[in-house]
């Protein structure tokens, strides 16, 4: 579909902008009665929906270790050797992020921060229409790198009900051997809530539908979770310099991965408009008048992945407020990012890049505050304590720190 992007009308340019949110809202109802029907019936309600959405019979949820070493012979040598260098990539990317703590001294009070892992994460890999080995390093070796002790994957069942060996080879490789064959609304809430199988986590992180989506905020009162990460999309902004062949590659790649994902592009050039809907490719494409106004609609969008294909793109990106990941150039396809460039793929959606960042280490981490003070530390800001403590009608904070300084 081609349209102007300053003659759209409100109707259709709030579509675009709210891409998703209506999908989830629809979904919401029936997602919460399985996530509550888990809750309470456990591996029961699991099976059930196993053998409804997955087609497959399953006794016993967990992976074991006997076919972890089955995937890994099954998996060719250059896939596995394609794993370990996507891993080594995204290890270096992320072991970049990791902060220590820190602590200053000021007039005998010594102030600072520590950090500490998560004990627990749970990480869903979407599974269905494809298999995505690449989520589970993304997924999980920062999670690895922070420190996390207990790592655990959920994942849709194939048919036989068994777990794709290249998923399972990443597990492997990422050092990770708790997985559980079972995806879906039912996987988050078995995480959440925990089962006789499966036990509860501290936190869910990970990509998935419009059902996953929606699961994860139900249960965000439960456990915490990371980033809205839905269906997948991309929005490239272009000017006449870029390659149409390339243009359309990308928002061909982009649409391949579901029903639901978003590819956009917002281009300066009605020649390269025409190109790129020639080539048939399942997306919207719209003009725009100026660059400005191109910049403008992506900030509003704030999509998940960015790609800048124009004469100058480094001089477009000081102007990006809001984006999950970006890519620049003619040559740095989203692939580069979602495989093995390093950086992380699990990226907000729907919008939610005006807020959120990216999957990384502090995802994976807390921070801790630490202070120690002495007496003369303590009676230097007591004044400021106690007149700020009484005004807030606290007598007994004020008072614990009157019966110090005396």
């Amino acid at each position: 579909m081609l349209f102007n992007l300053n003659e759209l009308s409100k109707s259709e340019y709030d579509k675009i902008i709210n891409r998703s949110k209506a999908k989830i809202k629809k979904v919401t109802p029936g997602v919460e009665k399985i996530v509550e029907d888990v809750r309470k019936r456990g591996d029961s309600a699991l099976r059930e929906y196993t053998k409804k959405f997955d087609r497959a019979d399953i006794s016993d949820f967990r992976v074991s270790n006997e076919e972890f070493k089955e995937a890994r012979q099954s998996v060719g040598a250059e896939v596995v050797e394609a794993l370990k260098n996507a891993k080594k990539n995204i290890e270096h990317f992320h072991k970049r992020q990791l902060k220590g703590g820190w602590s200053y001294k000021k007039g005998g009070a010594k102030l600072g921060q520590i950090v500490r892992p998560l004990e627990s994460v749970g990480c869903y890999v979407p599974g269905g229409r494809a298999s995505y080995p690449s989520t589970v390093l993304m997924a999980t070796v920062p999670a690895m790198v922070a420190g996390v002790k207990r790592i655990a994957v959920t994942t849709p069942p194939q048919k036989d009900g068994k777990v794709n060996s290249t998923v399972l080879t990443a597990c492997d490789i990422a050092g990770v051997d708790e997985v559980y064959r079972v995806g879906g609304a039912q996987a988050i809430a078995a995480l959440a809530f925990g089962t006789d199988s499966i036990p509860k986590v501290h936190k869910i992180i990970g990509p998935g539908n419009v059902y996953v989506t929606a699961a994860k905020r139900l249960v965000s009162d439960e456990v915490a979770i990371d980033l809205p990460a839905g269906p997948s999309e991309v929005l490239i902004i272009a000017d006449g310099s870029a390659n149409p062949e390339f243009v359309a590659l990308d928002l061909a790649a982009q649409a391949e991965h579901d029903p639901d994902a978003c590819a956009v592009l917002v281009t300066t050039s009605k020649e390269l408009a025409t190109a790129v809907k020639n080539k048939k490719i399942n997306g919207i494409i719209l003009v725009a008048n100026s660059i400005e106004d191109a910049i403008s609609f992506s900030n509003e969008y704030a999509p998940e992945h960015l790609q800048i294909m124009t004469e100058n793109p480094g001089k477009v990106l000081k102007k990006i407020k809001n984006a999950g990941s970006v890519f620049l150039g003619n040559y740095t396809p989203v692939a580069c990012g979602d495989y093995a460039s390093g950086t992380n793929h699990i990226l907000p959606t729907g919008g939610f890049a005006r807020v959120y960042s990216g999957l990384g280490i502090f995802d994976f981490v807390k921070f801790i505050s630490v202070q120690e003070f002495d007496k003369t530390a303590l009676r230097r800001l007591s004044r400021t304590i106690i007149a700020l403590a009484e005004a807030e009608g606290l007598e007994a904070h004020a008072k614990s720190v009157k019966g110090r300084i005396k």
